[in-house]
């Protein structure tokens, strides 16, 4: 007989975790679906995120990065360390521990909120009588019914036509996070969040690292003066990326990977590595959801396609996350998920697309929120634009980093806030005060005004505020 539940949220990643307990605080009988398993063939949820994405990249990055101060900055500080080596292994140990407590984390707060977790794929089998009949393919099959359906299915990394992931050679963000040894030589085609992180993980561990973007310009979606920065930044560090790419033919063998490409001149090029890492994006994931069964629209990406409050075509059924548009971020489904528990509890569940963070977590860390330069000259906005240096920040110069800069685009007549723009230390942690102010329509004198702590790299935005009407106080 099926199991009757209120809601039955199918993915339990950072979208479908988040929505379960927050329907479940508003008083529904909820089950979540997930299938992801860790080594032993339990429970892993948490999605992409919390096993191949977001947790584990931040655990390498954060060892990679020690290894590096160590090796190259500790004697600035007067510190002697010699003979520094790195264990691949315990760090890649380390990172599947930090993995696992957040398993364990998720699954702690679905017992604690009451959430029924169910161990397989979920996949529709029909519209049932109140709701719809969910199939959850596991150890067990289990059949669920859900007056409200919530898909958070996230997505997967995009494959070159003709060349697939093996995780061995040519390398997923699944496979970049398992690498068991340093390459002496890495490749990455595609230079977006995936493919710089991870190339600064294993440049900082000694590999000669060749990043390959099809693009013309370095990180289009970023603002044109902060992208400038952060690759002057990157090619001081060794990190070569080559701009405006056309790859062709890729041969695996016992020697690694070679990549024929021409470069933006239009020479024939070729590139030899140990491991390829391809980071061209991903595509949301409904595969075996079954969505023909009760006749789920998608669109011609394979995307759930809804409407500006998460409702697909039909009636109950929700879509939170990488499986639906917008950008593919865990905090950007996070809030979805949050607001889509509330619509259903009756609530006026809200996502403001418009403050979405976006975060780039290499060293310098890159992080933005609302528009760039060139997105308001395109549009025709009148604008007022202020920029501060951490080469004149005092804690930056304490800390030893004063690379980059924090930005501010404000609205030339109303003095609103429209953008800021980061690539510096701590850039993820400060953009949240951006953040902040933008959401309550803050105008850059409300920033210039507030009182930040000396010394401290939040005064790098005070500055930028200040620069926007040509003033500063330069500490």
């Amino acid at each position: 007989m099926s199991k009757q539940f209120d809601v039955v949220v199918i993915g339990g990643g950072p979208g479908g975790y988040i929505a379960a307990i927050r329907a479940a605080q508003l008083g529904m009988n909820v089950a979540c679906i997930d299938e992801w398993k860790n080594d032993k063939g339990g429970p892993a949820p948490g999605g992409t995120c919390t096993n191949v994405g977001c947790i584990p990249s931040k655990a390498l990055l954060q060892s990679s990065e020690h290894f590096e101060h160590a090796n190259k900055h500790f004697a600035e500080h007067g510190i002697t360390a010699t003979g520094v080596k790195m264990d691949v292994a315990k760090m890649i140990a380390r990172k599947d521990t930090v993995v696992k407590q957040n398993n364990d984390g998720i699954l702690y707060l679905f017992k604690k909120n009451k959430v029924s977790f169910f161990h397989g794929r979920g996949s529709f089998v029909r519209a049932a009588e109140g709701g719809y009949e969910i199939k959850v393919a596991g150890a067990a099959e289990e059949s669920l019914t859900g007056k409200q359906i919530i898909i958070a299915t996230g997505s997967n990394a995009r494959a070159l036509p003709g060349t697939p992931f093996d995780e061995e050679l040519v390398l997923s963000n699944d496979g970049a996070l398992r690498v068991g040894a340093v390459p002496k030589k890495l490749g990455l085609i595609g230079s977006g969040v995936i493919g710089l992180e991870m190339g600064s993980v294993w440049r900082r561990l000694g590999a000669e690292v060749t990043i390959l973007e099809g693009l013309p310009t370095f990180l289009g979606a970023v603002d044109e003066q902060i992208a400038k920065e952060a690759k002057k930044a990157f090619d001081k560090q060794g990190l070569k990326i080559e701009l405006g790419v056309k790859v062709g033919e890729i041969k695996t063998g016992k020697k690694g990977v070679s990549i024929a490409y021409t470069n933006a001149k239009g020479e024939a090029q070729s590139l030899e590595v140990d491991k390829l890492i391809v980071s061209i994006g991903r595509v949301p994931n409904t595969i075996g959801l079954n969505t023909e069964a009760v006749g789920l629209q998608l669109d011609e990406r394979g995307a759930i396609v809804v409407d500006a409050d998460c409702k697909t075509n039909l009636p109950g059924v929700w879509a939170v996350g990488d499986v639906v548009r917008g950008p593919m971020l865990a905090h950007k489904a996070e809030e979805e998920g949050v607001a889509v528990a509330e619509r259903i509890a009756g609530q006026h569940g809200h996502v403001n697309f418009n403050t979405i963070p976006w975060v780039i977590y290499t060293s310098p860390e890159i992080a933005w929120v609302g528009r760039t330069e060139q997105q308001l000259k395109a549009d025709g906005v009148k604008y007022k634009a202020g920029s501060f240096p951490f080469l004149a920040n005092g804690r930056a110069r304490a800390l030893g980093d004063t690379t980059g800069m924090v930005k501010m685009l404000a609205d030339a007549e109303t003095d609103e806030i429209l953008g800021v723009h980061i690539v510096g230390p701590q850039a993820s942690e400060l953009i949240a005060e951006a953040v902040v102010a933008m959401e309550f329509k803050a105008s850059s004198e409300d920033i210039a005004r507030i009182c930040h702590a000396h010394p401290s790299l939040s005064e790098a935005t005070k500055e930028a505020a200040l620069a926007v009407d040509k003033r500063t106080l330069n500490f």
